[in-house]
């Protein structure tokens, strides 16, 4: 049952939500003195009034209860503050049923609901909450938040594979942030760091590199969060480009001067990725890697998710590939196998492909077929960048299957 003066407070707030006087909520059906007396608490209300009252806003009775986490400011308050899974179901259950909160509010709430997905690497649920922010974005007008919400949405579409709506997003945030002088720095960053990632995916190389040395020159001096992805995202340029030396620079400057104190989960990524890129540089240095993969262990214990786990696995399973331990990465592959995948479009191809070339080691012909459909759902889904890699691997296994009967019929 409603009880005062919890259900006055309740009623003021939906009321005032609404931009409702209290004369126009009355209306015909109910005097301003009584409805004045229920809003303080005074009078209990009755069956009849609380319909009433209902029907006027477009609520139901039970909305009146106040949600069991408390306000939806509260609520954000505590995940925010805590980051505990309880207090971040809370917050989800509090958003659904506060619908009448400011749009700025429920802006601050999808933004935490949608970086609590990303870090566990489920980025199907992030992009359900992204689409809803960025709504909420275009309705408050404010251009910050209208590039955080698109920037975030952009990069989220990236990590799917859909990388013709996400250089759309990418662009279109890109645009607002130039013609807002008073956006911030850190914005403006974010909205790079997107528009290069989708620039290099769909293949344009030219614009994908102007962009990235206009986002080194924007965090030059730095060496916080902000500066470490830009040298991260630069340097995946540069390896999409062949210039290996150049990207590797990049990477070990920011192992070198980010400080893992600040983001772990950055810090640890930021290993994997330069593991990876020892292993993709010509000739590859599969001890460098190695050192990576021990480091980024490491921090595991600490930030565990079961995406990050995921990334490491697979940088193991490549590894083991490079180095002929070819048991070991079909034992990896199964270990993921059997997981909920946590990782990006990318990262999930990259284990098909694997998949596919231990396939054509082991003499299996069906391996070549998989590749080459790799390659053509990659240029299907506009990855450009990811097909050229695909087509030049199985150009390369092609020609080593062919060399290796070759060895052996000039054996026998």
């Amino acid at each position: 049952m409603l009880q005062q003066p919890a259900f006055g407070r309740r009623l003021r707030k939906l009321r005032q939500a609404r931009g409702l006087s209290q004369t126009a909520l009355a209306g015909d059906g109910m005097s301003t003195g009584y409805l004045s007396r229920l809003e303080s608490g005074a009078r209990q209300p009755t069956e009849r009034a609380v319909a009433y009252l209902a029907g006027r806003l477009g609520l139901e009775a039970a909305d009146f209860e106040e949600p069991a986490g408390g306000s939806l400011a509260h609520a954000l308050t505590l995940a925010a503050s805590t980051g505990s899974g309880t207090a971040t179901e809370t917050l989800r259950e509090a958003l659904a049923a506060e619908g009448h909160e400011t749009p700025v509010l429920r802006w601050q709430a999808l933004w935490h609901l949608a970086r609590q997905r990303r870090v566990q690497g489920d980025h199907t649920g992030e992009r359900e909450y992204l689409e809803e922010l960025v709504r909420l974005g275009d309705q408050v007008g404010l251009t910050a938040l209208r590039v955080r919400g698109l920037t975030r949405y952009a990069r989220c579409l990236r990590a799917l594979g859909e990388i013709t709506d996400a250089r759309e997003a990418a662009t279109t945030a890109h645009r607002l942030g130039q013609e807002d002088d008073g956006l911030e720095a850190d914005d403006r960053a974010a909205v790079l760091l997107a528009l290069v990632s989708v620039e290099a995916e769909a293949g344009r190389m030219p614009d994908a590199r102007a962009h990235a040395d206009e986002l080194v020159e924007l965090v030059a001096g730095r060496s916080d969060a902000v500066w470490a992805e830009a040298m991260w995202t630069a340097a995946a340029v540069l390896v999409r480009q062949g210039d290996f030396a150049t990207a590797q620079a990049r990477l070990e400057e920011a192992l070198e001067k980010f400080d893992s104190g600040e983001d772990l989960v950055l810090w640890l990524r930021l290993r994997t990725a330069t593991g990876r890129l020892h292993l993709q540089k010509r000739p590859p240095d599969p001890e460098a890697a190695e050192r990576c993969a021990t480091q980024a262990e490491s921090a595991l214990a600490f930030v565990g998710t079961p995406g990050l786990r995921q990334e490491l696995t697979a940088l193991k399973a490549d590894l083991a590939f490079l180095t002929a331990r070819y048991d070991d990465a079909r034992h990896l592959l199964g270990e993921l196998a059997q997981a909920q995948p946590m990782m990006t479009y990318r990262d999930r191809m990259r284990l098909d492909i694997l998949r596919h070339q231990l396939r054509i080691r082991s003499g299996d012909a069906d391996g070549v077929q998989g590749l080459r459909a790799l390659a053509e759902q990659a240029q299907a889904d506009a990855n450009i960048d990811l097909a050229a890699d695909i087509w030049r691997i199985l150009a390369e296994s092609l020609v080593e299957s062919t060399g290796k009967r070759g060895t052996a019929a000039s054996g026998a």
